[in-house]
């Protein structure tokens, strides 16, 4: 059945999924492999801000504490953080400052997470932990001015509803973390913007709901609120590397609905929110973040996601994340839109393909998002559902809709220029192309030439009539497909003594 796209806009695209992206550890930045990987990202999807860990952990070396005449000190050191923060700046991205985790020098305990150990316990000394958030955030004001770091958002650790995460879970002790961070942050400069609790999915809906009561009981200040959403099940191991059952995509976005439902009726309920991790696995070495089928699964989630949430952050950027340790080959099942060395997945082309996307929208549904820039072109995102149980794959999808051509009238436009991408299992899949090729761990560079070829989508380009201000669009999608059409009206310039039939040399 065909879908008549209106002549007007229904209403603004919400630049919501890409307001933010996640990051590995922050001391990964200082690598040129990584700023070589941002710097690709940033000229063709070109996100506002980064999130990642580890800001405050011993990588950073930041709390550096000491004896001078048998008094222990401590110096606060912004050697790494000036680079890092230099680094996003020139390349055209701000800073989301997740603060955590504890300084082993700071720490009440020695429990710790991931391969390069971030400590998870409650400071030793509050008022040195005061004194470290108060030295950093004069610090970047200094660095980089009060109007600058005012639209830098702070967030008070990650994930404090797991106890891998923040020791026992103790929503009482993160609530005394928040309060003296927030407030001290607050005491640098009012404006400054301060949230959490950054929960991870399948939390207590309470969890929220008691954060809430406690800010109000308290006049702890909460600028914005955060959350993450994941869809995958528990992981199933084997050698470097997990395989988990998937919730269907819409699962990601009642996720996103989450804190407003659960806030209502709250001091917090018209905060903005922050998805500050998305994805669909939570593991780092889950090939299903390699695939098309992952661009496929996602797509209705870039496309309806801004109605929800004010952000909402993929997890991550790049492969270049050491969670689990050293990735062991290219392909891995990382988070990234990128691999190592810039290989391109499909889910990083669904990315820059809604960097193509007019601002203006025209219509959305289960399978398409068709919008329209101010000089008239029209875009059609496009995409082939999918089954997360992989037990009914769909392998042929069409979307057939009747778009109008903004600037048709008459006979002054009688044809419109239709340029496709597309990725699938068949094109845009250096995955596949790494299966074909044996799966070496750590290719040449010829494999790798190869690879960038393969990860490249299928470009192709025809013309289609234009009847009454309209034109037919018919979309084949194969398996997993997810596809962009860029529409711009023609305008015939061809000269008068063209013909067609004198190509190759003949007689008119």
């Amino acid at each position: 059945m065909r879908t008549t796209v209106p002549d007007r806009p229904t209403g603004q695209l919400s630049d919501a999924w890409r307001l933010c992206v996640g990051t590995g550890r922050l001391e990964l930045a200082l690598r040129r492999d990584y700023q070589d990987s941002l710097e690709l990202i940033q000229r063709e999807i070109g996100f506002r801000y980064i999130r990642g860990h580890g800001l405050l952990s011993d990588g950073m070396g930041v709390h550096r504490p000491y004896e001078y005449q048998g008094e222990r000190r401590v110096r606060h050191s912004f050697t790494y953080v000036d680079q890092v923060i230099d680094a996003y700046l020139r390349l055209g991205v701000q800073p989301f400052l997740e603060l955590g985790f504890m300084p082993s020098g700071l720490a009440s305990g020695d429990r710790t997470v991931f391969w390069w150990l971030g400590n998870i316990t409650p400071p030793k000394d509050w008022n040195e932990w005061a004194a470290l958030v108060r030295a950093l955030v004069a610090h970047l004001i200094d660095r980089y001015g009060l109007e600058q770091v005012r639209q830098w958002p702070i967030e008070v650790w990650n994930e404090p509803n797991l106890k891998e995460f923040w020791a026992d879970a103790d929503q009482d002790a993160y609530h005394r973390l928040y309060e003296v961070t927030a407030n001290t942050v607050k005491e640098v400069d009012a404006s400054l913007q301060v949230g959490g609790p950054a929960l991870a999915p399948g939390a207590d809906p309470e969890w929220l709901v008691r954060f809430a009561d406690f800010a109000a009981a308290r006049s702890a200040p909460v600028d914005f609120v955060s959350r993450h959403a994941y869809t995958t099940g528990p992981a199933q191991h084997v050698p470097f590397g997990v395989h988990q059952t998937l919730a269907p995509a819409s699962r990601l976005l009642e996720q996103f609905a989450a804190p407003r439902e659960e806030l209502k009726g709250t001091a917090l309920a018209d905060l903005p929110v922050h998805i500050t991790e998305f994805n669909s696995s939570y593991r780092p070495d889950n090939p299903i973040h390699d695939t098309a089928f992952h661009a496929a699964y996602l797509a209705p989630v870039l496309a309806a996601g801004g109605e929800l949430v004010d952000s909402f952050s993929y997890w991550t950027f790049s492969d270049m994340f050491e969670e689990v340790g050293v990735p062991t080959s290219l392909f891995h099942g990382g988070f990234g839109l990128l691999t190592h060395r810039q290989i391109k997945k499909p889910t990083y082309h669904l990315y820059a393909f809604m960097a193509r996307m007019g601002d203006q929208v025209l219509a959305s549904g289960a399978d398409h998002l068709v919008t329209r820039h101010h000089d008239g072109r029209t875009t059609v995102l496009a995409w082939a559902p999918v089954d997360p149980t992989g037990r009914e794959p769909v392998l042929s999808h069409t979307v057939q809709l009747s778009l109008p051509v903004a600037e048709a009238s008459g006979d002054d436009c009688a044809a419109v220029y239709v340029q496709r991408s597309s990725v699938s299992e068949e094109a845009g899949n250096a995955w596949a192309a790494w299966n074909e090729m044996g799966r070496p761990a750590s290719p040449r560079a010829r494999q790798l030439d190869a690879l960038r070829e393969a990860a490249e989508p299928a470009r192709s380009h025809r013309s289609l009539p234009v009847h009454g201000g309209r034109v037919d669009c018919d979309i084949t999608l194969g398996l997993h497909e997810v596809t962009l059409l860029e529409i711009t009206p023609v305008r015939d310039e061809t000269p008068p003594w063209w013909d067609e039939a004198r190509l190759y040399g003949g007689n008119a």
